[in-house]
């Protein structure tokens, strides 16, 4: 089915991809999701384009610049989560012990944004929306279904993401590792947060966007034809096959196959 555009505060509205190469990303994406990038008009700013499927917006794409690349930041998904206020909820984040990396800034009309990491480290955008709501489209085939917390201490991440986005969870109880699911109410869960375990080794934790498609096995194929990478082989789950891979930069993403309950 397709969402509403319209996005509540504490949802997930919007993915961008931060490309080492942008121009080399387009096509990547588009043999692999079927994907057209289309260039937006920054008036003087950072290239971006928005990815699309026909006249749907699902993600979008920018080009890091020569110093982050310099100081070793790798090309990253970035997940957003809706809000009213951005200053307000960046205030919140460093009232709970979280940190600023990307100051409160208008991006023309869109809207608002900032980045800001939890006390464990991991990132996550906010999103106050002008004339830009979000992704126009989710969980259809090659949309973004689901977002996900890596953290080595659920407990805090729990506890900071319910003070800064007002965010309710449930225990997954059938999960192999510990799983917290963040309850939307009404059947609209919003994302998941996930213990890390010793098996992880140095990773550090992050959040990560999950695309559904109608096969995994066969998205994994393509990947691995066009460059990308696959950290860990299609397995079952009991909501439906799941792959973790990476495009040809090395840029982190999942895969769910189409049809499962994700969100």
């Amino acid at each position: 089915m397709t969402e509403p555009t319209i996005y509540q505060p504490g949802e997930f509205c919007w993915v961008d991809l931060l490309a080492h190469d942008m121009a080399a990303a387009k096509p990547f994406y588009g043999d692999v999701f079927g994907w057209q990038a289309i260039d937006q008009d920054t008036k003087g700013g950072p290239p971006y384009a928005q990815f699309q499927i026909g006249e749907a917006v699902v993600g979008g794409l920018g080009q890091m610049d020569d110093t982050m690349k310099g100081q070793g930041f790798p090309p990253c998904w970035n997940c957003y989560v809706q809000v009213e206020s951005v200053d307000d909820t960046v205030a919140k984040a460093t009232a709970n012990g979280g940190f600023v990396v990307v100051q409160p800034m208008d991006v023309l009309d869109a809207g608002r944004l900032a980045f800001f990491a939890e006390p464990g480290g991991a990132v996550v955008g906010v999103w106050q929306p002008g004339t830009h709501c979000g992704a126009s489209v989710r969980n259809v085939a090659n949309t973004m279904c689901w977002h996900e917390l890596a953290t080595r201490n659920i407990e805090a991440s729990k506890t900071f993401y319910a003070a800064v986005f007002g965010w309710n969870y449930r225990k997954h109880e059938s999960s192999p590792s510990e799983y917290f699911v963040i309850d939307g109410g009404e059947g609209k869960d919003r994302g998941g947060l996930l213990l890390m375990t010793p098996e992880w080794g140095a990773v550090p934790p992050h959040w990560k966007v999950y695309f559904v498609v109608p096969s995994v096995t066969e998205t994994v194929a393509t990947i691995k034809a066009h460059g990308g990478q696959v950290f860990v082989e299609p397995f079952d789950t009991e909501v439906g096959p799941i792959s973790i891979v990476a495009d040809a930069q090395g840029a982190a993403f999942n895969l769910m196959q189409l049809g499962q309950s994700c969100k």
